[in-house]
């Protein structure tokens, strides 16, 4: 059995620690096999006394780091190369284990001698978590524009695939073993995310690690690796409200246009393809393109005040992009996390 170093970048995550941390001591995976490795960048609300706590109380090793720059891609970047695991799981604070077998699923297809990663296949939907969350998994994405460029990785009930990137897939039961082709990848690599961590740690440099940036970089040096989607999912408690969800699209906007043009990113967003995103623009506009989504996601799963979020979802989006975008020709900048919490 492989040791787990699970890296977690935190920032006030007092609102999902004890879920977070209840499903990591509910696995039946060897605890001596598992190590918990926190990113801090700040936090003010408690969190880093809850995880002395648990620290002391249970047989799971904590170690809590500084993160000083406070984006979760730094805090990933600062995890990684402290943890011990020969595999790492990137999981997020507000990422909740939905088995008590999942870790030993998860771990299965590293027998498969070309696989270098896996991910859970689909996002858990539970009728107790709020709209926006049982929305956000019902797509299959926390970001509606992914559903019109396609590069999206969790099973989505509006399209009935987890991705529509072009790929080799073969089924081994409990997972998928997938060959990307070496022009592009879905948006693959967080919530829950195994990588093997030399891989991990030979193909990203510097303060920041973006999950996707790493996979480009793996597949254009061997387009024979593979990686495993396996037939469970990841519970992601986004966000609790509107005000929260229209937050975090402005600072996806603003640290995608900030990384861009310092040239942090590496992922060839351009090849996404403007011409969707201008589609995009149009059926929300419209409205009805929006409308017939969701009635088809609701003919598959029926949760009639999550799919009507989805007109609210893209209106945010179109809104928060296309205002952020403006903004960014004249002032490209960092989001500011000084009054972030989870």
């Amino acid at each position: 059995m492989y040791r787990i170093s699970i890296v977690t970048p935190m920032l006030n995550s007092m609102r999902t620690l004890e879920l977070y941390f209840n499903a990591i001591l509910s696995q039946t995976y060897d605890h001596s096999l598992i190590d918990l490795v926190v990113a801090d960048g700040g936090s003010t609300d408690g969190t880093l006394d809850k995880l002395a706590e648990y620290s002391a109380k249970n047989d799971i090793r904590i170690t809590v780091l500084e993160n000083k720059l406070k984006t979760a891609e730094a805090g990933k970047a600062v995890g990684v190369r402290a943890a011990g695991g020969e595999v790492i799981l990137l999981l997020d604070s507000d990422n909740i284990i939905p088995e008590t077998d999942w870790l030993e699923r998860m771990m299965k297809p590293f027998e498969e001698v070309q696989i270098v990663a896996s991910e859970p296949l689909y996002y858990t939907y539970r009728k107790t978590d709020g709209v926006i969350n049982r929305y956000c998994a019902l797509i299959g994405m926390n970001d509606p524009l992914c559903m019109f460029t396609g590069n999206y990785d969790r099973y989505c009930a509006v399209t009935n695939k987890w991705t529509t990137v072009e790929r080799e897939e073969l089924d081994k039961g409990d997972y998928l073993s997938i060959k990307f082709r070496a022009d592009m990848i879905p948006t693959i690599g967080a919530n829950g995310f195994f990588m093997r961590k030399k891989e991990l740690l030979e193909n990203f440099e510097g303060d920041y690690l973006f999950d996707i940036d790493v996979l480009w970089e793996l597949f254009k040096k061997d387009p024979e690796l593979r990686v495993a989607k396996v037939k469970t999912g990841i519970v992601h408690l986004f966000c609790p409200d509107t005000k929260t969800f229209h937050r975090k699209q402005k600072r996806r906007i603003k640290d995608f246009l900030y990384f861009s043009e310092s040239k942090g990113r590496k992922y060839p967003w351009s090849k996404v393809g403007k011409g969707k995103i201008v589609l995009f623009s149009l059926c929300t506009v419209t409205i009805i393109p929006l409308l017939v989504q969701a009635i088809i996601g609701f003919c598959r799963k029926p949760d009639i005040k999550a799919w009507l979020y989805h007109f609210v979802a893209c209106w945010v989006t179109l809104w928060v992009y296309g205002t952020g975008t403006i903004i960014g020709i004249f002032n490209k900048e960092e989001a500011d996390r000084s009054e972030w919490k989870q």
